[in-house]
């Protein structure tokens, strides 16, 4: 049922090629990376780029957000605040950050009124912490993935009726890849290897192999993925969600290809307006139909969204994936029979160059389709292959082509209006522009010159535009077919023109100091920075301890806390034993077990 409430769908972009068919597709904003200073090194990109995504953004009331979410050393923080300055300057919408010194320039009145957004890596997951963002002033919380509908839904209660006088959104992630650790707060991938998460280098430890053993020696599993979990898909929440007061709904994903994106967010798209209203322009021209199966996915969980209270009496037993971090895709079938070099699945509707995957003893096995006859489906290997196995699809060759070759559109609905000398054109939020022109010229067949304007009028060509209606008021005077096209073309540069001088740029107060939720707090508050140490003690909080990147001491240090929980994954509730994951370097990591919270620790 259509809700009375507009919402945003946010997309992510590696480049600025993915940025315009995020936006081309549905999306009401999207976000990127920078040249320095954002969580996935791997996916910057150039002042000039930025611009180019904010200019065409902006004439679809599209927002870009800029992700500065690592944490800075205070050479590094001087840096951010110049390029922060720049962003500005070029029209970005807000800023998505993790490090308190950013926090303390804005509150010292050193930054431009760009909204500021606190980052999922600020570890959102309690309501204390959300108000503390509330109460200095930050536009946005992004909250953490690991929570329930329930407790999302008094998070946003309790900031809609704080009587701190904020209008701070709400947002939640809805599809993509999950850190297993609460995030922020995984210092493994910086313990193993010198590469910090919270610094945007990331190894993804996490998606390694494991041996879970006790202390006995007993072997539990033996090198399977056990930190890796399956991606996340809140497609099946979305009503409620809305419901609940989220205000933003973020697609995970900066490392991903442009098809990902463009099958993602169309996807989203259909599904969010099915409840709500978009927050930007125009309509979207879809051409084929989304399936996140055939994008990139290790299976779908909505990882604790269900839960009414997150503990081992409901938690999900289906949020990982140990046999493989790689994608799987979509389930084909369960092969019935093989030969010689085929092998047959009922019902199977596949293409030649399609990709197929299967697991064997070692993991994940690849193969690709050569041909197919009927039932029977000819690979370019045969590699363990045998009756029983189940085959998934992670690459459909037809439906890849499709997303390449999509002429999807967003396009802004205009009405044209002939009066009193004058040829308007008004879009659907309210703009408008005309142009006199000559009246003088009188058509020997005024009905045929009035069809003609109405035809030419309703082209639109490769424009950004659609004609819904022309409206002529008065009497049609002579006009060739050129010169109608020229007045249409004319009209709708002046209209972009319009629209994006129009445009609502968002404004962010000077942030206010509050008291933080603890006296005091560890390496875990991540501070790398002086700014960061005094905007704490301005919140009365004092750091006991620098960032461990800063420090370089991880021995004594919890190294991740998670939901996910391996005494839970194996039955082992109530055991005394001790339990350690060994890694592929024959490290020992130990574990402990928050039974009360349904959490595990690894040190």
């Amino acid at each position: 049922m259509k809700l009375n409430k507009t919402v945003e769908l946010l997309a992510p972009a590696k480049d600025k090629e993915t940025a315009i068919a995020a936006i081309n597709f549905g999306a009401d904003a999207v976000y990127i990376g920078a040249s320095q200073f954002g969580a996935r090194q791997n996916a910057s990109n150039s002042l000039d780029d930025i611009k180019e995504t904010v200019d065409y953004a902006h004439k679809f009331n599209v927002r870009v957000h800029v992700t500065i979410n690592t944490i800075l050393t205070d050479d590094e923080l001087k840096e951010a605040e110049k390029l922060i300055q720049k962003l500005y300057k070029i029209g970005v919408d807000a800023i998505i950050v993790q490090d308190a010194g950013i926090l303390e320039l804005a509150a010292e009145g050193k930054l431009p009124p760009i909204e500021i957004h606190a980052s999922t890596q600020c570890d959102n997951r309690t309501l204390e912490k959300v108000k503390f963002f509330q109460k200095i002033g930050v536009k946005r919380v992004i909250l953490a993935r690991e929570l329930t509908i329930n407790q999302i839904e008094e998070i946003c209660r309790e900031v809609k009726n704080s009587d701190c006088n904020s209008d701070m959104e709400i947002e939640t992630f809805i599809h993509g890849a999950l850190c297993v650790s609460y995030s922020g707060q995984c210092y493994l991938s910086a313990s193993i290897g010198g590469r910090s998460a919270n610094r945007g280098e990331c190894a993804q430890p996490c998606r390694k192999k494991y041996t879970l053993i006790d202390e006995d020696g007993k072997i539990y599993a033996k090198e399977k993925h056990l930190l890796s979990l399956k991606d996340f898909n809140a497609s099946k929440h979305i009503e409620r969600l809305i419901n609940a007061g989220v205000k933003s709904f973020k697609i995970e994903g900066r490392l991903k290809d442009i098809n990902y994106v463009k099958n993602v967010v169309a996807f989203y798209r259909k599904e969010i307006d099915k409840f709500a209203d978009k927050t930007s322009s125009g309509k979207i021209f879809f051409d084929f139909e989304p399936d996140l199966k055939k994008s990139f996915n290790r299976g779908f969980t909505d990882y604790f969204l269900s839960c009414e209270h997150g503990n081992k009496t409901d938690r999900p037993k289906n949020i990982y994936n140990f046999e493989t971090p790689k994608s799987i895709g979509e389930k084909i079938g369960k092969v019935e029979k093989t030969g010689k070099n085929f092998f047959v699945i009922k019902d199977a509707k596949l293409n030649p160059q399609d990709g197929l995957c299967y697991i064997t003893d070692g993991g994940l096995t690849g193969v690709l389709v050569n041909r197919v006859e009927g039932n029977k489906i000819f690979p370019n290997k045969m590699e363990k292959i045998k009756a029983g196995t189940f085959i998934y699809r992670n690459y459909d060759s037809k439906f890849d082509k499709i997303l390449k070759t999509s002429k999807t559109r967003r396009r802004i609905p205009v009405e044209f209006i002939l009066k009193d000398g004058f040829l308007y054109v008004k879009d659907c939020d309210g703009n408008s522009v005309g142009i006199p022109f000559d009246f003088s010229g009188q058509p020997q067949n005024p009905e045929k010159m009035r069809e003609n304007l109405i035809t030419q009028l309703m082209k639109t060509g490769e424009s950004d535009f659609y004609t819904e209606n022309v409206e002529i008021l008065s009497s049609v005077p002579f006009l060739p077919v050129s010169q109608i096209n020229a007045l249409r073309r004319q009209l709708l540069d002046l209209l972009i023109q319009k629209r994006l001088k129009n445009y609502f740029a968002p404004h962010q107060d000077c942030l206010k100091f509050a008291d933080f939720p603890y006296q005091s707090y560890d390496y875990r508050a991540n501070v790398l920075n002086d700014y960061a140490e005094n905007f704490y003690k301005n919140c009365n909080c004092e750091i006991s301890e620098f960032a461990p990147e800063k420090t370089a001491k991880f021995s004594d240090k919890i190294l991740m806390r998670t939901k996910h929980c391996l005494k839970f994954a194996f039955g082992l509730c109530g055991t005394s034993k001790k339990l350690f994951l060994i890694d592929e370097k024959s490290k020992k990591h130990n574990l402990e077990f928050d039974c009360k919270n349904c959490e595990m620790i690894i040190y």
